[in-house]
């Protein structure tokens, strides 16, 4: 049967502002592939990031690039071959995994080996800001059991202190996105283990982490930026102890499965990760999430409006997609 390819952006207001340490943002722009076989349609979604030299435009253009291909009927292991890890593949792949599901019956998550789903408590996240800002909105959200606390370098010791005030009880996720230095990472380790941090992500800049590698961790350290996919897991050995597995990264959920079994073979400790997207991109997330010590998909917490059908979150537990939202 002939596929049909559509390819939408669509836009998503954020609640607020999202800030990290490389700027800030009020909308989700995101992609979304539909591929319609007769009566079924399986949709995919992805936030083009351009930390990695993505665009909408670069994004829609890979897409179309592979067309033909995906509507001649060219399916998830072939998609591995036509497009490279990234956004692009991510959003064909997830909705090759959800056209599969529509068509068959099949739920996507059977069809990867599990036999049932179960609900995920995810981290929520708090924008970098000042002291008193990020104290007031750790206040806000204290009743959260996880909090990730994004970071900016300078000035974090007093950001961990201010958030810890605001939020006593709840465990916390440090990610500095690559802000900090080799001359401030082990000060700001020393930091995050006065405020009982229970993880940090991607203190240093992606290829210069070395030091990692020769310095004692009081804290386990994950990589993100420097973790993509299974061909990049090997570098990871000895500097961190667990990595972020993003769909955007990876290039869809057929190579974030086997980056996360590949991990946990070597070691490696999973958190589920995400762009800020829509429900329709945490859905297939929720798979790599039944495998995480780590949770972090609360996109849709952060948008002022999330597209329907979407994921119920009931505080931070996450229930798993329902059939009419994905898989």
């Amino acid at each position: 049967m002939r596929i049909e390819l559509e390819a939408a952006v669509e836009a998503f207001p954020i609640a607020g502002r999202f800030v990290i340490s490389r700027g800030a943002k009020t909308e989700a722009t995101v992609v979304v592939a539909r591929l319609r076989a007769g009566d079924a349609v399986g949709c995919g979604e992805c936030v083009p990031y351009s930390r990695y030299g993505e665009s909408v435009e670069s994004v829609t253009a890979q897409i179309e690039r592979v067309r033909g291909q995906i509507e001649s009927g060219a399916g998830r292991v072939a998609l591995q071959r036509l497009l490279a890890p990234g956004a692009a593949r991510n959003a064909l792949d997830c909705a090759l995994w959800d056209l599969e599901a529509k068509m068959t019956g099949r739920r996507a998550h059977q069809t990867a080996g599990f036999a049932r789903l179960v609900p995920l408590t995810t981290a929520y996240t708090l924008s970098v800001g000042s002291p008193d800002d990020m104290r007031a909105a750790a206040m806000k959200a204290a009743d959260r059991p996880l909090l990730k606390v994004k970071l900016a370098g300078e000035g974090d010791d007093a950001r961990l202190a201010a958030v810890r005030a605001g939020a006593p009880h709840a465990r916390l996720i440090v990610d500095a996105n690559e802000a900090w230095t080799e001359e401030t990472l082990v000060s700001q380790l020393q930091a995050c283990a006065r405020h009982g941090v229970a993880l940090v992500e991607q203190p240093l800049p992606a290829g210069q982490d070395d030091m990692l590698a020769r310095i004692a961790r009081p804290i386990p350290i994950c990589a993100d930026e420097s973790a993509h996919d299974v061909a990049s897991l090997d570098a990871l050995r000895g500097r961190y102890d667990a990595v972020n597995v993003k769909l955007d990264k990876t290039g869809g959920l057929t190579e974030a499965l086997a980056m996360a079994q590949a991990a946990q073979k070597m070691g490696f400790e999973i958190m589920a990760g995400c762009m800020v997207g829509t429900s329709l991109a945490m859905a297939p997330a929720v798979l790599i999430g039944q495998m995480a010590a780590f949770v972090d998909l609360d996109g849709p917490l952060l948008l002022a409006r999330d597209r329907e059908p979407g994921l119920v979150y009931e505080g931070s537990t996450l229930t798993p997609p329902p059939p009419a939202l994905w898989g």
